[in-house]
């Protein structure tokens, strides 16, 4: 029971600093010194600089700037435009027609940009007017956005698994390579929704799409081959061992200004600009580590972490209950925190209790992160129906009942990864290693 004492003593503090406005990072940092003081002998402020410059100094941390710097540029370039020119062409004949363009350029989108508000803004701005204009359904269309922009908190170059990998220790470059078959199974799912719908609505009659022949067809995706390309060298270069996370990651930002200078979209504003969103995101995201470092630490000389583990040990859950329970305790938690603070605020806690379970702690950041998507499209503060509320000014019911057959795939793609553990697992275990490890 004192541990169950300790954990509602250090979450009163947490959500009475949130509650004030105080920022995540800082609250984090303010729970952590409250924790030192009350329960251990040892000076807080020294503790406190120590664990920041620790957690801030680790070169695995290189990557998170640069992949957000990447997507930062692509953001401010044409290439929602080229996107659904380049592939509303071969969707078109789909079952549920130029809705996929929708799933497909979000996950293109999330193979350069970590970022879950990255890539619904870039491909909303384009898709929604135009799939407007064609009649598609507005639910469908909405609801299929806010969910494949999850996609960027999955497929790599994912923020999510950058900061997961820091935070217990594993390696990023196998992290990413184990989001990919998951990303792209869950995009199939997606789309396998649009397809039932189309065939099964009576609300679906869009306008037809003319027809094109092959060679207009590659005509007008030919602005997308280059993207491609670059997505091919960096995620190939971190499966083929040629390259770290770190690397490839500096790969991504030269391809991408050159992408940008030859699109002519490259110019000393939107090179400013993509450079100063890059630095306010990776600033906020290193405080957000700094504080969970330092609340790790203080837990950690509570023994609540080690104690709290062994307590679940004893009510002796199977491996599926206990994924089951987590699976509840995110999806609640998400509703309140977004997806980065969620990881590392309860990391501390958790790793110990999968260690003890015998999870696969790459496989277990893959189910952290479905868990977390999820987060991003339910009510009250999931982030995405944010970001569209403001992109198509409709009613936040409205758009949350769009996003609730996304959800639910959401739920099925875990209990696919509980089920077939080999989907998050098969690459990684069959990658090349790399000069210098993940």
């Amino acid at each position: 029971m004192e541990e169950i004492q300790l954990i509602a003593l250090f979450l009163f503090v947490l959500f009475l600093l949130l509650g004030t406005g105080v920022w995540v990072g800082l609250a984090l940092l303010g729970v952590a010194f409250f924790g030192i003081e009350m329960f251990t002998a040892r000076p807080a402020g020294d503790t406190m600089i120590t664990t920041i410059w620790s957690s801030s100094s680790s070169w695995t941390l290189t990557a998170l700037p640069l992949f957000i710097w990447m997507g930062e540029i692509l953001f401010r370039t044409r290439l929602s435009e080229d996107m659904f020119r380049g592939l509303s062409p071969w969707m078109a004949r789909l079952p549920g027609g130029l809705v996929h363009t929708n799933i497909v350029a979000c996950t293109i989108f999330a193979a350069v940009s970590g970022s879950s508000a990255a890539t619904l803004t870039t491909v909303g701005k384009m898709a929604i007017p135009e799939l407007r204009k064609r009649k598609y359904p507005e639910s469908l269309v909405i609801g299929t956005l806010a969910g494949a922009a999850t996609l960027g908190l999955m497929i790599p170059p994912s923020l999510t698994l950058i900061v997961y990998g820091v935070t217990i220790n594993e390696s990023i470059t196998k992290l990413f390579m184990a989001g990919i078959l998951p990303g792209l199974f869950l995009a199939f799912l997606f789309m396998a929704y649009v397809a039932l719908y189309s065939k099964f609505s009576s609300n679906f009659a869009p306008l037809e799409e003319p027809k094109m022949t092959f060679s207009e067809k590659v005509k007008n995706s030919r602005f997308l081959i280059p993207l491609l390309i670059l997505i091919a060298v960096v995620i190939g270069s971190m499966y083929l061992g040629i390259a770290t996370a770190t690397e490839a990651a500096a790969f991504g930002v030269v391809g991408s200004l050159l992408l940008a200078a030859t699109q002519r979209s490259l110019n000393w504003e939107t090179f400013s600009q993509s450079l100063m969103g890059a630095t306010r995101t990776s600033a906020m995201i290193a405080l957000i580590l700094a504080g969970a470092s330092f609340l790790s630490l203080s837990m950690g000389f509570t023994g609540l972490p080690r104690g709290l583990a062994d307590l679940i040990g004893s009510l002796e859950l199977s491996r599926f209950e206990l994924l089951m329970v987590l699976l509840v305790f995110y999806i609640i938690l998400g509703c309140f925190l977004d997806g980065i603070s969620s990881v590392v605020l309860t990391m501390a806690v958790v790793e110990p209790m999968i260690r003890q379970a015998g999870i696969d702690l790459i496989w277990f950041g893959i189910f952290i992160v479905v868990v977390v998507e999820m987060a991003q499209i339910t009510p009250p503060i999931g982030f995405n129906l944010f970001v569209l509320q403001g992109m198509t000014h409709h009613e936040m019911n409205f758009i949350a009942k769009a996003a609730i057959p996304m959800f639910l795939i959401m739920v099925v793609m875990v209990f696919v990864l509980i089920f077939v553990p080999d989907l998050a697992t098969f690459l990684p275990d069959n990658m090349r290693q790399g000069p210098g490890g993940g």
